[in-house]
Formats: structure tokens, C-alpha cells, sequence
């Protein structure tokens, strides 16, 4: 079973790798045909896991682990483009009943190209959001295998480095991709304590831009509002897509 982790490879081997499960799945996937995301199912997660089991581990994870695994998409997700959910007790659960989800945050990909930046992830320069993507999926892979050896899985950790490393060439754990917040402040010219006016139900509403996630969340001054500041001022919060400020 250590042969997961065992194995180191060159920077050659890891890109020609790469592009190979880059060119299979942008030939197989009915969502994905270039570089750019624009849509994705987890059908195309399931590909993309059976791809690299071929192609970087020769299927040895399905060999190794007898458990199910579930893939899952979020654009809910703000500040992680990856996570994986382990059981939290995997001492008290047999290798077959054993469940362990990737979820993948997709607005990362989807907004890719809005503003321009350096967009490096686990370390490398990536040019794009299929790339990146690829990249974020390899590093939950590092999670899975880690787990699957160990029972438990951190990216601070040395270990994790290690795998991470010797197997995709990642030298980080993280990832550099524009966040909403960014696109706000470099396309948008706006940040949080901004004044900003947007339009409702026929209306202009000034108000002041409080949090920025998928959508600015916008509060409004209003003497029947729902929440209050410390002054005892009230207001109504408006939840408002970027492009709609005037």
C-alpha cells in the first residue's frame, strides 16, 4: 500500500502527466472542452479522480482503499477552492463503510479570467482555470491518500509536503486565485465601508457595501430595519451583484 507515497517523479514526468489527463478529460467530458470553465458537473469530479488513478497511480488508490468516494461542487465556497471531508471517527468504521467527499469551490474557475493577477497555485504559475482547477483537485488527492495511509490528513504538516511534492510538484499548500473581494476592488473599484447606489424594484438605494462574497452584501439605513449598530441606528441588509452598483 506505501507505493502511493513512495513514488517521487521529475518535473518532466509530472507535466507530461498532466497534459495527458488534461487532453483525455477536455476530449471526454461533455462540460469541459478548453481551458476555460464555464460549467461543471460531478460527473466531470468522478472522471477527473478515474483519470488521475490511471494515469499518475496506475488505479493502485481503488486497490488500496475499499471505501466510497463522493464528489461534490460549491459556490458557496469563498476562501478554500478545495476541501475533503473525512469521517471524523475512522478507527470505529470498517475500510467498505467508509465515505470521503471532495468538494470543489467552482466560482474561482468560473470568475479565472475577470481581473488580471498572478495566479499560482501550490506553488506554480498557472495560466488557466483548467489548469488551476487541476491543481486544486490534485491537492485534495494529496488529502485522500494521506488519509488513506495515515487515517488522518493536514496540508501544514511535513508529511503532506512531502507527498504533495514528490508526486504533482506542489511547494505550497495553498493557492493565490482572485478572490471576490479582489475582482471587487480591481474591477469594480469598490471595498468593504464603501458608499455605493444600486437600483430596486424601481428604486435608487444608497447604502454602505458591508461584505463582499458571491454577492455584496449591502446595508441600507431604514427606521424599520432589522439590525442596528451600536448608535442605534437601524438598517435593512440587500444582498446585490457587483455589476449592479451604479
Amino acid at each position: 500500500m506505501l507505493d502511493l507515497i513512495a513514488t517521487t517523479r521529475s518535473p518532466g514526468e509530472i507535466f507530461a502527466k498532466r497534459t495527458c489527463v488534461i487532453n483525455r478529460l477536455t476530449a471526454t467530458s461533455p462540460n469541459i472542452s478548453s481551458a476555460r470553465l464555464t460549467r461543471i458537473s460531478a460527473a466531470d469530479l468522478q472522471l477527473l479522480f478515474d483519470l488521475y488513478n490511471e494515469i499518475f497511480f496506475d488505479h493502485r488508490i481503488n486497490e488500496v482503499y475499499q471505501g466510497q468516494l463522493k464528489f461534490s461542487l460549491s459556490r458557496r465556497m469563498t476562501k478554500s477552492a478545495g476541501k475533503t471531508i473525512f469521517p471524523r471517527r475512522p478507527d470505529k468504521i470498517g475500510p467498505g463503510d467508509m465515505t470521503i467527499e471532495i468538494r470543489m469551490g467552482t466560482d474561482f474557475f468560473f470568475k479565472y479570467d475577470e481581473i488580471e493577477s498572478n495566479k499560482t497555485v501550490c506553488g506554480i504559475t498557472t495560466t488557466s482555470a483548467l489548469e488551476a482547477f487541476l491543481l486544486v483537485f490534485e491537492h485534495e488527492l494529496c488529502h485522500l491518500i494521506e488519509f488513506i495511509h495515515f487515517k488522518n490528513s493536514s496540508c501544514r504538516g511535513k508529511r503532506f509536503k512531502a507527498i504533495a511534492n514528490h508526486i504533482f510538484g506542489h511547494t505550497t499548500s495553498y493557492h493565490e486565485l482572485p478572490t471576490q473581494r479582489q475582482i471587487a476592488r480591481v474591477k469594480y473599484g469598490l471595498k468593504i465601508g464603501d458608499p455605493v447606489t444600486f437600483t430596486y424594484e424601481g428604486k435608487s438605494i444608497k447604502g454602505i457595501l458591508f461584505n463582499i462574497n458571491k454577492r455584496a452584501t449591502v446595508m441600507v439605513r431604514d427606521k424599520n430595519g432589522t439590525f442596528t449598530d451600536n448608535r442605534g441606528n437601524r438598517y435593512m441588509k440587500y444582498y446585490v451583484p457587483l455589476e449592479s452598483f451604479e
